[in-house]
């Protein structure tokens, strides 16, 4: 008899989140270093809330809540310089507006991934800024 050999490939996803140092410098010139990294902070903590929000609605299957909670998330994400996670969140808002719980389901965990990775980004450059 032939020996059947099987092997599990493990799927490790990876990607740079997508930040823009330069729109950072433009809120700090803008709003001052003090006003500049509480605004960021803020959103930070704000984007952090909504990832796990849009991550309930999505369980409870509340998808016009969680496309609503995406949307705020992906116009935050963008006025300080996250523009990788603010992209993923129009992917988001696109796969619940098309239907297609497949590719949500991917792109719910791809903003989750990128949303973690951008907050950790946004906050090493705060400490070199310091």
């Amino acid at each position: 008899m032939d020996e059947v050999v099987e092997q599990v490939a493990i799927l490790s996803p990876s990607e740079t989140p997508g930040l823009d140092p330069e729109r950072l410098a433009e809120l700090y010139a803008r709003l001052g270093a003090r006003d500049g990294e509480n605004m960021v902070c803020r959103a930070m903590e704000e984007l952090a809330c909504r990832l796990g929000q849009a991550d309930r609605f999505y369980e409870e299957g509340d998808l016009a809540q969680m496309r609503k909670c995406t949307r705020a998330l992906g116009a935050i994400a963008g006025e300080i310089g996250m523009t990788g996670l603010s992209r993923i969140a129009i992917d988001v808002v696109q796969c619940i507006d098309d239907g297609d719980a497949v590719a949500l389901a991917a792109t719910l965990a791809r903003l989750a991934r990128i949303g973690e990775g951008s907050l950790y980004a946004v906050w090493d450059l705060q400490d070199l800024s310091v």
